[in-house]
């Protein structure tokens, strides 16, 4: 199993005046690095998370179907399946009718439920024979994402902005604050 992302978010979840706001700057000298922190920041919690913040298009990639009769989806919140992919031995192509399957967004995690019997028939590819096309994401907007994740984003900006060496001077290790878990804590998914 893999995850592709094949659209990536069209803005991140923090704009750029708000970390500046959030920093104090004034000045645009580094522009260019609060940028960079803020996707690094969205990158870091997204796959912490397993979460997409804004909203994204990934392909979920199978050798086989799996043997339980529900496909558990790895990224949330899914905001639906777009299509589902088959390949034969010679990598042509098939497409499962969207009327044979339904998008569980309730369950955690979402999951792509079959309405009667498996589609037939199997993948004929020995492997990556499945794609499972989703749109995944809070919304197409920054305010669309839950306001801590956001605040969030912006306390790693901070401690990453003031702490640009992964050691300090009495080489302490310098851990993302604890805030930011506490912040995203409820986000998590709980695996039993």
């Amino acid at each position: 199993m893999a995850l592709v992302l094949t659209t990536g978010p069209a803005l991140e979840p923090v704009s750029l005046d708000e970390v500046k706001a959030h920093l104090r700057i004034d000045h645009v000298d580094e522009d260019v690095l609060l940028a960079s922190l803020v996707t690094t920041a969205r990158i870091h919690l997204e796959t912490r998370l397993g979460l997409s913040f804004i909203t994204q298009n990934w392909m979920l990639v199978l050798d086989q179907w799996p043997d339980a009769p529900n496909i558990f989806l790895p990224l949330g919140p899914v905001q639906q399946i777009t299509g589902i992919t088959l390949y034969d031995s010679s990598d042509q192509t098939s497409v499962i009718d969207t009327a044979s399957y339904a998008l569980d967004a309730i369950s955690q995690p979402a999951r792509l439920v079959w309405r009667g019997a498996m589609p037939k028939p199997a993948p004929q590819r020995a492997y990556n024979g499945i794609e499972i096309s989703l749109t995944t994401g809070f919304g197409a907007n920054a305010l669309d994402v839950p306001q801590p994740l956001r605040q969030a984003i912006l306390l790693l900006v901070s401690h990453w902005y003031e702490n640009r060496e992964p050691v300090g001077l009495a080489s302490e290790i310098r851990e993302i604050p604890q805030m930011v878990s506490m912040l995203t804590n409820s986000y998590r998914r709980v695996r039993l």
